[in-house]
């Protein structure tokens, strides 16, 4: 213990940079895998399944032989339609491991991986594609959920960045720029309030970020937008050298939520102790304790499905473990989500694991963004450049339409 305590696990040490961006280059293969697995009538559970595995087969390539934890961050889940939290069904749950995934509808994939403890969370909202409907154009409420999505997410990056880090100009311009006041998170909620009507849709309630620690997604600070209620408030700010679960939710409903009476299958264990007093309790945490650590799992992943099921049972009652509701748009309306992990560093904010980019090409609606002063941020870098692109530029020669797409590529990277 004594040689684990003295590991630096701040963003100071390269080491943790480099365990964070292999376990995001994990979560970003999986994530695009699954992604493509997606279309009309293909089963949820089965897509989980698939995209558990396929992340087990990719940590196992990495770091071998070395003593250190590895796993998954956050089991792969699958939510269509109006589900807001990450959806898992069971196989032993007969009706819900039938669904299965409908043209057109929005379905939110999230998973991720951690390596030595320091885990990578992403979620990227993409619309089921049919034979007939695959790489068309996108009009109407579809498009303006995605779009208000992506501008929002967008929007919230930026004022995650530290006033005045990215700043240019004299040194007296950079140290005004410093200190600048910091919007509050009503502001902030405001402002995205802004981008998601200019669309015609709304905040998730409740929808959060967080602070992201060794072994820990859920820190000691969080950023809510669209509180539900006043203890539902937070007053959280990133600074840097943090590490962030950035979350945006958007709904083309009225934004409320409820939880529906379907069983809980995601889980986390929580810092507390007790004394079980059922051996299958005392036998499913420790399976958990030896495979997940305090990191989120679905019942499905245990070896024994149908006593993972009766186990956690006292575990939940006793706080041993947290079960995540499952939670839908109180209108039933079609949800959008998106995850971020990010890194703040001395050049900006880093996009750990990030959904792909947006092709906004596809997307066409005669709605617009027109708050001159959120547009104005908008276009503002989320990271300094370190003059590697123009390194790039010298070395290649090549048309230039396929070089500005490589160069949108290493910005996002860069970001």
């Amino acid at each position: 213990m004594a040689e684990e305590s003295a590991v630096d696990y701040t963003l100071n040490n390269p080491d943790t940079l480099t365990k964070y961006k292999t376990a995001a280059q994990i979560s970003h293969k999986v994530l695009e895998a699954v992604s493509g697995w997606c279309v009309e009538g293909a089963q949820v559970l089965s897509l989980c399944q698939r995209g558990d595995k396929l992340l087990e087969e990719e940590i196992a390539k990495v770091y071998k032989g070395k003593k250190i934890s590895k796993g998954i961050s956050h089991p792969t889940t699958v939510s269509p339609g109006s589900y807001i939290t990450p959806y898992t069904p069971l196989s032993t749950d007969t009706e819900e491991a039938a669904t299965a995934l409908k043209a057109n509808e929005p379905v939110k994939i999230q998973l991720g991986a951690q390596i030595d403890g320091l885990g990578t969370i992403v979620c990227d909202t993409i619309l089921v594609q049919s034979e007939t409907t695959k790489d068309a154009e996108i009009s109407g409420r579809e498009a303006d959920l995605m779009l208000a999505t992506y501008y929002a997410n967008e929007l919230l990056l930026r004022l995650m960045i530290p006033p005045g880090l990215l700043a240019s100009g004299t040194e007296e311009e950079r140290k005004k720029a410093a200190t600048e006041k910091r919007p509050t998170q009503a502001k902030i909620t405001q402002m995205i309030e802004t981008v998601v009507r200019s669309y015609d849709c709304n905040i998730v309630e409740g929808t959060t970020s967080w602070l992201f620690e060794r072994n820990e997604i859920e820190g000691k600070k969080k950023i809510v937008l669209n509180p539900p209620d006043k203890e539902g408030r937070a007053d959280g700010v990133a600074e840097m050298g943090e590490v962030w679960g950035v979350e945006m939710g958007v709904s083309l409903g009225a934004g409320k939520v409820k939880t529906i009476d379907q069983r809980p299958t995601l889980h986390r264990r929580t810092i507390i102790t007790y004394q079980l007093k059922r051996p299958s309790s005392r036998q499913t945490l420790s399976e958990i304790v030896k495979k997940f650590g305090t990191f989120p799992f679905s019942l499905r992943q245990l070896d024994d499905e149908r006593a993972a099921k009766v186990g956690v049972v006292e575990c939940v009652r006793s706080n041993v473990l947290r079960q995540y509701e499952v939670v839908t748009d109180k209108d039933s309306a079609p949800v959008a989500r998106l995850l971020t992990t990010i890194a703040i560093t001395k050049n900006g904010l880093i996009r750990l694991s990030a959904p792909p980019p947006l092709d906004l090409s596809r997307y066409k609606t005669d709605k617009r963004i027109t708050d001159e002063q959120i547009l104005k941020i908008l276009e503002q870098p989320t990271a300094r450049s370190t003059g590697a692109k123009g390194k790039n530029k010298k070395k290649k020669k090549k048309p230039a339409k396929k070089a500005a797409d490589e160069d949108e590529d290493s910005s996002s990277e860069e970001e």
